[in-house]
């Protein structure tokens, strides 16, 4: 998506574009470099004579020298403001990426090259979904009457609601996988899958009536629990969809 951001930053003095002086005619060339930013030193070594070149100290390398700083800027070219940038966040980034953007930092001193715009990425929590890596984790509360005899629900996703089928005899802890309804990885494009942990909530109170009905089935035999070998736990479930 694309995202516009206010960005106090150093921009390019507007008056004197940067240059920090009053006026064209209040630049001068450096006498001691010429205009050419270097001084060139020789020096006698014992092997014979070096030359160096450096930053020349007068001018700091620009060449010309000031005689009247732009009333702006004081003469270093730029003012502090700020600037509505538009950035393009590429799919399935994630907390603590930057995203660099070129020349958008702040304007160099007297018309030098403007840095970049370094920017960092927090996650803003979903009300529903949790983000693991690519996929997506999606907590399902469904009732005792569902579970036992099977429905139909539509769960968030983040590309909106989707329709699952929940077969009769759900299991708490029984997790549905919706393939690609993840988070697109931000190299290959390939997206994570959604998975949805079931719970199967319990009524905290119940009426007189309620109370007689779960009597009434608490003493039937297929109400007892008669967990098999090829019962899974959550956490094994876990693994097993994470490929740990």
């Amino acid at each position: 998506i694309k995202k516009k951001l206010k960005v106090k930053k150093w921009n390019a003095c507007e008056t004197c574009s940067g240059n920090g002086a009053k006026d064209s005619s209040a630049m001068e060339t450096c006498s001691t470099c010429g205009g050419a930013g270097q001084v060139r030193q020789v020096t006698n070594t014992i092997l014979g004579q070096m030359q160096t070149t450096s930053t020349c100290p007068k001018c700091h390398g620009q060449g010309q020298i000031i005689t009247e700083k732009c009333s702006t800027c004081s003469g270093s070219g730029r003012t502090q403001g700020e600037e509505e940038i538009e950035v393009d966040i590429p799919a399935g980034v994630h907390e603590g990426i930057q995203l660099s953007m070129n020349g958008k930092g702040n304007a160099g001193e007297r018309g030098g090259p403007p840095g970049d715009l370094i920017i960092d990425v927090h996650e803003k929590e979903h009300e529903e979904l949790q983000r693991e890596g690519n996929n997506i984790v999606y907590e399902l509360y469904i009732t005792f009457p569902d579970a036992a005899l099977g429905t139909s629900l539509e769960v968030p996703t983040i590309d909106g609601k989707a329709k699952i089928k929940i077969p009769e005899g759900t299991q708490p802890g029984k997790i549905f996988r919706l393939k690609g309804k993840g988070v697109p990885d931000i190299n290959t494009s390939e997206k994570g899958d959604e998975l949805i942990h079931v719970n199967v909530w319990t009524p905290k109170t119940l009426t007189k009536d309620e109370k007689q009905t779960l009597e009434q089935l608490r003493e039937h035999d297929n109400f007892q629990p008669s967990p098999n070998g090829d019962e899974k736990g959550f956490f094994q479930k876990v693994r097993d969809y994470f490929g740990q």
